[in-house]
């Protein structure tokens, strides 16, 4: 038995180099380069008509029956068009509910209580990034009923990590020149907990300076009249919010507009790639975008808004995230992608990328760091209670493990 597979493997393997030879001498009688002008799918699609690769797609289908599980059944309903139609679909859905829930949350609602479910959603977030994303980048996604070959391409792999690296990149500049327009009291973080404490404590230290101001001018008239009258407190309409507070409010919303566009080009570029990695990115952003949007309308109460005023302005920039869906959709539809059998000629920079394949990557980089170091400085910090913060971080890393065992699973 091993000597017919090694003799049949023999054969198989003379015949496609006899194949090969004949197609270089082909293209060299015609002036053409042979192989070299076969595409990646092109490839692909003569090797799965090799004997060997037959039959092993035959023994794949035969160890892994296809079984429909409750996960892809519902996957199924919730995404049942085309790539375009379901990524569309995904942004309803991690816009919608988020923002309807905003209606239930208390006005005074503390952002740091927000922590485990922060985790949770970290967890969620670099799960779907190292299990799903970046293998997809590399390797592609796995077929049930034949077997796939990885054909390495000088360049490929490097452009697919600068890609990585720029969405990366963009972030911490996004980050940084908010930093940079607030005077340095810290950027657009997703828990807000740190913005929360300084807005609080700068309307705090206003309203104090308020207060200290009139008494100071009730104790020179009473000293001046002989006579001392108690000091009534300001109602809290009066207490002033500081114009840099105010600020930090909007400059919030702007990053979370752009923040939401990256949500978008993740939701389309997923969803081009792979039905599976739409899926399972649409649960990984949907579980980060509650503490995000919670975390973004404490912040806005705080800055001056209304409730109402801040579920409007939330609203408004959810629509950031169709933005960023419609632009993703633009791109795929007609930058290409390398599965595209209609587009010939070489692509970036001699390789079968297109300027579709460059989406996935690069929201890898941004989830890679809201994932780290957005999140993590926030989860890394302790209070002087020793026991509380050990129960507190146990059931960070538990909330953490949680979310990325959603994706691995």
């Amino acid at each position: 038995m091993a000597v017919s597979r090694s003799h049949r493997t023999l054969v198989c393997l003379s015949v496609f180099l006899a194949v090969w030879a004949w197609n270089v001498s082909a293209g060299v009688v015609k002036g053409e380069t042979g192989v070299g002008t076969l595409s990646v799918t092109e490839i692909e699609e003569q090797l799965q008509e090799c004997a060997l690769v037959q039959a092993l797609n035959e023994h794949k289908v035969a160890s892994n029956p296809t079984t429909s599980s409750l996960t892809s059944q519902i996957f199924a309903f919730l995404f049942p068009g085309s790539p375009a139609v379901n990524a569309l679909l995904a942004t309803l859905y991690i816009s919608g509910p988020p923002n309807f829930l905003l209606a239930l949350c208390p006005p005074n609602i503390d952002p740091s209580s927000l922590s485990v479910m922060v985790a949770f959603a970290v967890g969620g977030l670099l799960g779907d990034t190292l299990f799903h994303l970046l293998p997809e980048i590399f390797l592609g996604e796995d077929e049930h009923d034949k077997v796939k070959f990885v054909i390495v391409e000088p360049n490929k792999n490097l452009l697919l990590g600068v890609a990585i690296m720029v969405g990366f990149v963009t972030f911490v500049a996004m980050d940084k020149g908010l930093r940079i327009a607030t005077g340095g009291e810290g950027g657009h973080d997703h828990s807000h907990s740190h913005s929360h404490e300084k807005l609080e404590a700068s309307a705090k230290a206003s309203g104090a300076e308020l207060d200290g101001s009139k008494d100071s001018v009730r104790s020179r008239k009473a000293a001046a009249n002989g006579t001392t009258s108690p000091v009534t407190p300001l109602p809290e309409k009066e207490k002033e919010i500081s114009a840099s507070v105010k600020l930090a409010g909007y400059l919030n919303l702007i990053a979370d507009f752009t923040h939401n566009i990256t949500d978008g080009l993740a939701m389309s570029s997923s969803f081009y790639a792979s039905p599976t990695i739409g899926a399972t990115t649409t649960v990984a952003v949907f579980f980060h975008e509650i503490p995000h949007e919670v975390g973004d309308f404490a912040l806005l109460i705080q800055s001056g808004f209304s409730k109402k005023a801040a579920m409007g302005a939330q609203f408004v920039t959810a629509l950031g995230a169709l933005l960023g869906t419609c632009i993703g959709i633009a791109v795929q539809e007609y930058g290409g992608n390398s599965a595209s059998a209609d587009l010939e000629g070489p692509g970036l920079f001699g390789t079968s990328l297109r300027w579709g394949d460059m989406l996935l990557p690069f929201t890898a980089g941004t989830f890679l760091y809201v994932g780290t170091v957005a999140v993590i400085p926030e989860l890394l910090e302790t209070g002087p209670n020793k026991g509380q913060e050990l129960r507190k971080t146990l059931t960070q890393f538990a909330a953490m493990f949680a979310g990325a065992g959603i994706m691995l699973a």
